[in-house]
């Protein structure tokens, strides 16, 4: 058994910023591949930002390159999403995600490990 705990959402203004965190427990903690994915109201589940078990890999979605940042502490079994220059099209439930090495780390379907999700709202 394993578990992924988001925390951290909550509501900021356009331009603020916001660090969510996932911790992990059991077998997710060792989990090769970590990523957080995103869904607005009416919308599919998006990916976001993916990162490796060496963190030499980081992988992030077009919107968001340049204002995320993602990262993992393997001591502290927690993985990070740093979200600056937040906009309101940022909002949505940020979901985190783990499983082992990936053909596509940017597709749902691939991830067996899902988190409850933690809520992001950008006022405008």
């Amino acid at each position: 058994q394993g578990q992924l705990v988001e925390s951290g959402g909550g509501l900021v203004q356009t331009g603020g910023s916001l660090k969510l965190s996932c911790a992990a427990s059991g077998r997710t903690a060792n989990m090769y591949t970590m990523a957080w994915f995103r869904q607005a109201p009416g919308k599919e589940r998006e990916f976001v930002a993916a990162i490796t078990w060496s963190s030499i890999y980081t992988y992030y979605a077009d919107p968001v390159k340049g204002r995320f940042a993602i990262s993992r502490d393997h001591a502290k079994n927690t993985m990070y999403l740093q979200m600056n220059s937040l906009k309101p099209e940022d909002t949505a439930v940020y979901y985190c995600a783990a499983d082992q090495a990936l053909t596509d780390y940017s597709s749902t379907s691939e991830y067996r490990n899902w988190g409850q999700g933690t809520q992001v709202t950008v006022s405008s």
